[in-house]
């Protein structure tokens, strides 16, 4: 994983950039809208992407998240990548406990 030494990546938003899950502008007009960075690391992007499906159908608190963004009339790949910025966010608290 690219993630390999302490300080390397300094900050959590830098690590979902490296993870290529940092949300981008795609807005136009009055819609204000996100998506994808395309860049970083394929890898890690893909495994969290795993994450994010395997807990959009087991996982219940996800499934109810999904249910209520759904509503909001986001699209499934949206909400795919608000959780995949969450998991990412997660999994840089834990490296930074387990590093320190």
């Amino acid at each position: 994983m690219a993630y390999s030494h302490h300080g390397r990546v300094r900050s959590e938003a830098a690590f979902a950039a490296l993870a290529g899950v940092a949300p981008l502008q795609a807005s136009s007009g009055n819609h204000e809208r996100h998506r994808l960075n395309r860049h970083g690391d394929r890898q890690v992007n893909k495994a969290l992407d795993v994450v994010a499906r395997t807990r959009m159908g087991h996982d219940e608190t996800t499934k109810r998240y999904v249910e209520k963004r759904t509503a909001d009339d986001l699209s499934p790949k949206e909400i795919r990548r608000i959780l995949k910025r969450y998991i990412a966010r997660s999994i840089y608290r834990q490296l930074q406990v387990i590093m320190a």
